[in-house]
């Protein structure tokens, strides 16, 4: 931990900052350790202070490393980062992530440090959190087994009759029982027409003979996610079904095979779009082809035609391109892949073939 704050300190110098407040909860723990839900994070160049309420006061003992513990006795976390002697001195440069301080937070920001010039600054810390170290790799790779075994294990269960929400949270238990610290987002269970909408959160809608069924859930390890996407059909596939699987699983294996150090992640989605436009679906894939996982579920790289970046090896990405089409359906398929200094490696190995869940 000790590494990444004075990584983060030579950042703070070189964004000529004399002070920057991580307040992006993910951002603190990749900084300091901390894993609980109220904590923020002052950084000068040379040191660094973390700030929580009394609640974690024996929790830090363990996990905050690094950093000097404050524990206010009264008052908000912003109120006693302001009270502090460090925004007395002088007018010092504060740099805070503007995407992550709410309102209310930032207006008390202003009020309490009116000697302080703020100074908005996104993105001082992300940019390294991209490439991920063994450790990280290690509890990212754990929490894909979960996610691989929690598959095998679902298909049992699923059947005609049952509501999509029941799928989620039986869904959620068996990644539970089999090690994960909680979900890494909300478990998406999407079926028959319902499958066409991308982020289409499990509803009471009862699954039915001949529906597709895509099912897109995580498991947390150690703070990690993973990140899986598999569709199925209920009873036997009708040509049409079979004919959109085909589509997005040859253009889900191109990317993959596109993602590599040095290469571009432009291409990545490039390679998916470009099976998925020749197939007439170019319209129905909406959605940018994969992001980055780490602590969060969703961070750079971005696979996508907006944002064109390098990959690097230790960063681990999501590929998962689909097809989405209003009244009917829709297909979708992700994996979870690491960069390595000679290609990659695909974490998930869930089974990619498309499955048709005999009636029970």
């Amino acid at each position: 931990m000790t590494s990444r704050l004075r990584l983060a300190q030579a950042k703070v110098a070189e964004a000529d900052l004399d002070l920057y407040l991580v307040s992006h909860l993910p951002h603190v723990r990749y900084l300091c350790g901390f894993s609980g839900s109220s904590g923020m994070l002052l950084l000068s160049r040379r040191d660094a202070w973390f700030f929580t309420d009394s609640r974690y006061a024996e929790q830090i003992r363990r996990e905050v490393k690094g950093a000097k513990r404050v524990v206010p006795k009264s008052g908000s976390l912003i109120e006693a980062i302001c009270a502090s002697e460090l925004l007395r001195k002088g007018h010092p440069r504060l740099g805070f992530q503007a995407r992550h301080l709410n309102v209310d937070a930032h207006a008390k920001l202003q009020r309490g440090v009116t000697g302080a010039l703020l100074v908005p600054h996104d993105e001082l810390v992300e940019p390294f959190t991209t490439v991920k170290d063994s450790r990280e790799i290690v509890s990212i790779e754990r929490a894909a087994r979960i996610a691989d075994k929690a598959f095998q294990r679902i298909l049992k269960v699923i059947r005609p009759g049952l509501r999509e929400l029941d799928v989620a949270r039986e869904l959620e238990y068996i990644m539970l029982k089999l090690g994960s610290e909680g979900k890494a987002f909300t478990t998406i269970c999407a079926s028959g027409a319902r499958s066409a909408l991308p982020h289409g959160d499990a509803s009471k809608k009862r699954l039915e003979a001949g529906d597709f069924v895509t099912l897109d859930y995580g498991a947390l390890v150690s703070g990690y996610c993973s990140d899986i996407t598999r569709t199925v059909v209920l009873g036997r596939a009708t040509p049409r079904q079979k004919r959109l699987y085909r589509v997005v699983q040859s253009a889900e294996a191109r990317a993959v095979a596109k993602v590599k150090p040095g290469g571009s992640t432009q291409a990545v989605d490039r390679a998916a779009r470009q099976i998925i436009t020749r197939a007439g679906f170019g319209s129905k894939f909406g959605h940018g082809t994969g992001h980055g996982i780490g602590l969060e579920v969703h961070q750079g790289p971005y696979l996508s035609p907006r944002t064109d970046g390098i990959l690097k090896a230790g960063m681990v990405v999501t590929v998962e391109p689909g097809i989405y089409i209003p009244g009917y359906g829709g297909v979708r398929i992700e994996d979870d892949v690491l960069v390595t200094s000679r290609g990659h490696r695909v974490l998930t190995t869930a089974p990619r073939h498309l499955i048709e869940i005999e009636a029970r």
